[in-house]
Formats: C-alpha cells, sequence, structure tokens
C-alpha cells in the first residue's frame, strides 16, 4: 500500500456520509499520510443518504481526522453518484491536480498491475452489478490461484481460476449468492466472459464466498485482502 501511494500523483479517500469514521479510515489516512509528496483529496459520498446536517458534521469529522494523522487534504468534496450531486466537479478538481506525464504504456496497453489484480477487480465488478445499492463497498477479492491447467494440449489451453469474494456479514453472503445459488452462478458467467475477453484464454472460474467480520474497520484484515 505504502509503494502505491508513494508511485501515485493524487490519492482519493472515500467516506460514506451515512456512516461514521472507524478505525478502518483512520488506519489508511494513518498510511497515506506518512507519504509526504502524495496529493490527497478526501471524498464524502453518498450524500444523498444524508441530512445536511449529518454531512456538515461528516465533514468536520473529515477534517478533525487529517489534523489528528498529520494529513493535509488538498480538497475536501461531498458528492453523490447516485443523484449525480457534485460528481464532475470532483473529476475536474481530480484532473487539476494531476500533473501532466510522459505516456506510460506501449499503445494498446491500459495498465501493468498484475493479471491476478485485474482479474479480482472483473469479478468484484460483476459481483456488485445489480447489488450496488446493497453491497456498495463491502466486497473483496483475493484470487487464490491461477494458472493453466497441466493435462491441456497447446492448441487448446484452459486457464483455472479459483477466487474468492469477502463480504462482512451473513445477510451480504446470501444477497451475493442469490436464491440456491444463482446469483453467484450469473456473476461466474459474467467474470468469465470478461476474463476470456481480456486475456484470449478459455477459463474455467471457481468463486467461492467467504465471510471476513467488518473487514473494511479492522486493520488486519485490510492487510490480509491486499489493501
Amino acid at each position: 500500500m505504502k509503494t502505491t501511494l508513494a508511485e501515485v500523483d493524487v490519492v482519493a479517500v472515500c467516506f460514506p456520509a451515512n456512516e461514521k469514521i472507524g478505525p478502518g479510515d483512520r488506519f489508511i489516512v494513518n498510511e497515506m499520510a506518512k507519504i509526504k509528496r502524495t496529493t490527497k483529496v478526501a471524498v464524502a459520498t453518498k450524500t444523498d443518504l444524508a441530512t445536511p446536517e449529518q454531512i456538515g458534521k461528516h465533514l468536520l469529522d473529515i477534517q478533525a481526522l487529517g489534523a489528528e494523522t498529520g494529513t493535509e487534504w488538498a480538497e475536501i468534496v461531498p458528492v453523490s453518484a447516485k443523484a449525480g450531486d457534485q460528481v464532475k466537479l470532483l473529476e475536474e478538481l481530480l484532473v487539476g491536480l494531476l500533473p501532466e506525464g510522459p505516456q506510460l504504456y506501449p499503445d494498446g496497453e491500459l495498465s501493468d498491475a498484475p493479471e491476478e489484480a485485474i482479474v479480482a477487480e472483473l469479478i468484484r465488478e460483476a459481483s456488485l452489478e445489480g447489488v450496488r445499492d446493497e453491497l456498495p463497498h463491502s466486497i473483496a477479492v483475493v484470487v487464490e490461484e491461477m494458472k493453466l491447467r497441466e493435462d491441456r494440449p497447446a492448441d487448446k489451453p484452459l486457464l483455472d481460476i479459483h477466487a474468492n469474494l469477502f463480504v462482512e456479514r451473513d445477510s451480504q453472503k446470501g444477497i451475493v449468492i442469490g436464491h440456491k445459488g444463482a446469483r453467484l452462478r450469473e456473476v461466474g458467467t459474467e467474470a468469465r466472459k470478461q476474463i476470456e475477453a481480456l486475456l484470449g484464454t478459455p477459463v474455467y472460474l471457481d468463486l467461492r464466498v467467504k465471510i471476513a467480520k467488518d473487514w473494511q474497520r479492522d486493520p488486519r484484515q485490510l492487510r490480509r485482502l491486499g489493501f
């Protein structure tokens, strides 16, 4: 995490306006504070779910967290992605904070992230489809194994991927799995299509849903899940 923060120009931290700032938020901001050169932006999200009074207090709490941790916020911006409030403003602010730089990747390459990280994000996006309101930030995906199946001929490869989807509560696990596993099968089908299109190789995708209680607010679990 520290290495990543040191390599970027701007980092934005999201604090849902309908939730109190907790230990997980404090842990992340403390880690950010150690990287002095990176510009930090605080984003108060989901303002459509909070009253003006709650939003005002939330912004003050974010400011206080910055002072407490020695983090200098370049901007503190309240937004609602659902309502579209100030999303364009946030985009313009972030672009304005970014320095112009050289082309980082050759034409045709979109990222230098490891394939496992890209695969995990594709699975996560598929798992959130249609349930973003219920599970906006509660799913973490860890690819446990990704390798070509050994007994396949060279002209008919098959990539085996085994991944775990971590949620925080039993109720969230039920949402992800669906009735008799129907939704998890849909997630697997959609994610597999996206992964195959990206990697150009047929994929066998095995997904398991596990509970990591309140992982977003537990520094140890955040580290275990790669944050």
